[in-house]
């Protein structure tokens, strides 16, 4: 009976460890896919603001108000959340970099690249 009993808590212990495993892959998961949405939202952002296309350059974007809105958005909806763009005027190359750590340490980026620019006549 007692063996039996070890048995059972062994695997019940298993489960619970199982269980954890997978909420922390899909807490994962989710804040992953929240930066991927909140990447595409400030190329959005930027198509429809062409012509002020160079102010939503550094980690700041302070000088543009829709930038640094998007930069209080990524530090409210991911843990630690910042996000930094890097806008070439010229090629309308934009790379928008989010980054977040997870409550256990570890640190993560999530990091994308498009042409932000009107097209040629």
């Amino acid at each position: 009976m007692l063996v039996a009993l070890l048995i059972f808590m062994l695997g019940v212990l298993g489960l619970v460890g199982l269980q954890a495993s997978m909420t922390r892959a899909q807490t994962e998961s989710k804040v992953r896919a929240d930066a991927a949405y909140l990447a595409s939202e400030l190329n959005g952002r930027m198509w429809s603001d062409l012509a002020n296309l160079a102010s939503y350059d550094g980690t700041g974007c302070a000088s543009q108000a829709r930038c640094s809105e998007w930069q209080s958005k990524v530090g409210s909806s991911l843990p630690g959340g910042t996000g930094a763009v890097t806008v070439n005027a010229t090629s309308g190359d934009v790379a928008v970099t989010i980054s977040w750590t997870m409550p256990n340490g570890e640190t993560h980026r999530y990091v994308t690249h498009t042409t932000v620019a009107k097209a040629a006549n």
